[in-house]
């Protein structure tokens, strides 16, 4: 049975990429990818960190990544630097893990767009609603008494008020 290292070479090779081409896609340094490749798993600080990097590099491959990990795992527990084992046993997700999850898969671009929207929405709303609601101020508060005069000619003239009652004496 052929290793974890020439199986992700031979994978890699297959599909007819380079080093670079899958570092650029799986963010993965190219010495990382190349490490794996040649089965040099010291480059790795932790076994965590080497299970990803292979679990990543076997999704871009198409590759089957739960038994290339479960490989990787009977190849490295000689190893004293991974000697850590498997990871712990699965803890249950709380609402918070699921909203980050969500929010990790959010694509921003589309998702800013919609935000910035609805953000004009609600400004124009309120714009519209204080502009419908404004009551004018009088333009006639600042005039004294008696002058005030009409901007156009109407034609119409109202009576002065007159004393009609007269003193008398």
């Amino acid at each position: 049975m052929p290793t974890v290292a020439e199986q992700l070479r031979h994978g890699r090779e297959a599909m007819k990429l380079d080093v670079q081409q899958v570092a650029d896609v799986t963010k993965l340094k190219s010495d990382q990818i190349r490490a794996l490749e040649e089965g040099n798993y010291e480059l790795f600080t932790a076994a965590v960190y080497l299970r990803g990097s292979v679990r990543t590099y076997a999704k871009l491959l198409k590759l089957d990544a739960a038994s290339l990990i479960t490989q990787l795992d009977t190849e490295i527990s000689g190893a004293q630097k991974f000697a850590d084992g498997p990871p712990g046993p699965p803890r249950r997700k709380s609402g918070v893990d699921s909203f980050m999850l969500l929010l990790s898969r959010l694509n921003w671009g589309i998702a800013g767009a919609f935000i910035a929207l609805a953000v004009l929405a609600l400004v124009a709303n309120a714009s519209y609603r204080a502009w419908k609601n404004h009551k004018p101020a009088d333009p006639l508060k600042k005039l004294g008494a008696g002058m005030y005069q009409p901007t156009e000619p109407s034609g119409e003239f109202l009576p002065l008020p007159t004393n009609t009652l007269r003193r008398t004496q």
